[in-house]
């Protein structure tokens, strides 16, 4: 009788631990090796904060993952909490009614956390649905060993940029890597091209779909961007490359700069980074200002998600000052919560850029509708390819324009 009582009391025990470890399922698009192993120690100080709470973590390379998540918001099955963008990326799913409102996880307001300027990035509609941990900027980064081997300085204008990259192909030097496999990688030059020549404001409205793809303005960026390619001064194949892969080049000192956010250094070997520095895109205008691409990452809940309540303290515990002040110290980031420091005189150096800049943007794929993001990053590596295509390409785009915007 005893023994049976015994048995009895081990089950009940189990079956409340078994109720009590709420499972918590993230998917993560962080597969480079140096996010992954980062976010798997944040995860762990979760699970020490939170032992009631059984985690699991997903992790999907970043193309695939860009994929599946429409499957997996849609699903009844979907997942806790994902990866994502800030910006239109964010908002096209909360108009989809795919997300769940987080605005109860700041309990002193978002402002306590975040500055007040990445508010509309993270909400829709007056609600919030995304909590940015960490943001970077953009710039062309170069090794500093081939600038001084060369007597290279830092472009500041068009012109300048133009003799650098003379210098380096002169030199057997591939001057500008890339890979555009995966397309957005181009959208960066366009962006960069395109606030140069004709100015945020009018970027923006582009990428609202307020302005035509044949206006003089699209034109205009394009001939630039055709200068450089019509020199050769770009890598061969670049539609044979993913950026990591294009971004070997750089490494092994085989190509002299690339186009690039700060994570390029996540994936850099380690007796390569201290030789990777950058420089602000050039100017080309000197009457319009300079603006700069600074996207946010961060995490959100699907609408569908089954632990909701368990996915909004993990959220929470991402936002904090100590989380985000780990992950952008181990990765060199900035990080989003606003009480956090640049953790390294590289990242300052970024910080100071985006402080002095006139005004700052998400990037094309995240501020622009989706299908129309991936029609005009389609549109920008065909015109790497055949530059002399481009107004067939640009008229492709408008017709592109008028559809999409018309829904």
């Amino acid at each position: 009788m005893k023994r049976f009582l015994l048995v009895i009391l081990l089950l009940l025990v189990f079956s409340v631990t078994a109720l009590a470890a709420e499972t918590l399922i993230i998917n993560s698009y962080q597969s480079d090796p140096a996010p992954k192993k980062v976010f798997a120690e944040l995860v762990d100080q979760f699970r020490a904060i939170h032992p009631e709470y059984e985690v699991t973590v997903n992790t999907f390379a970043h193309e695939d993952f860009k994929t599946l998540l429409r499957t997996w918001l849609n699903s009844p099955k979907a997942p806790d909490v994902v990866t994502w963008f800030s910006g239109e990326r964010m908002r096209y799913f909360a108009s989809k009614e795919l997300l769940e409102p987080i605005d109860d996880i700041f309990k002193d307001g978002f402002e306590a956390y975040f500055p007040d300027a990445f508010k509309s990035a993270c909400a829709f509609d007056q609600q919030l649905y995304f909590v940015p941990v960490s943001w970077y900027w953009w710039g062309v980064y170069y090794r500093k060993s081939i600038f001084e081997d060369l007597g290279l300085t830092k472009p500041v204008t068009w012109k300048q940029f133009k003799d650098v990259c003379a210098k380096l192909k002169e030199n057997d030097y591939i001057p500008i890597a890339i890979g555009t496999k995966y397309l957005w990688t181009a959208a960066g030059w366009f962006d960069y091209l395109n606030m140069r020549v004709n100015g945020l404001e009018y970027h923006l409205k582009l990428t609202n779909g307020e302005i035509p793809y044949t206006d003089p303005g699209i034109e205009g960026a394009f001939k630039y961007w055709r200068e450089l390619v019509d020199a050769g001064y770009f890598i061969d194949n670049h539609t044979s490359y993913s950026w990591q892969e294009a971004a070997n080049y750089l490494f092994t000192g085989e190509a002299g700069m690339y186009l690039m956010g700060q994570f390029i250094k996540d994936v850099a070997p380690e007796d390569v980074k201290g030789d990777l520095d950058f420089f602000r895109f050039p100017v080309i205008n000197g009457e319009i200002g300079l603006y700069e691409d600074t996207p946010i990452d961060g995490f959100m809940i699907p609408a569908k998600a089954a632990n909701k309540d368990a996915a909004k303290v993990f959220l929470e515990f991402l936002a904090s000052k100590s989380a985000q002040e780990y992950n952008a110290k181990e990765l060199g980031r900035l990080a989003a919560n606003k009480f956090v420091p640049a953790p390294d005189p590289h990242a300052q150096d970024g910080l100071n850029m985006i402080l002095e800049s006139d005004g700052v943007m998400q990037f094309y794929d995240r501020d622009a509708n989706p299908e129309m993001a991936t029609a005009g990053m389609n549109g920008f590596v065909e015109f790497m390819d055949q530059p002399e295509k481009l107004n067939s390409i640009l008229q492709n785009l408008e017709n592109q324009r008028k559809r999409i915007y018309q829904k």
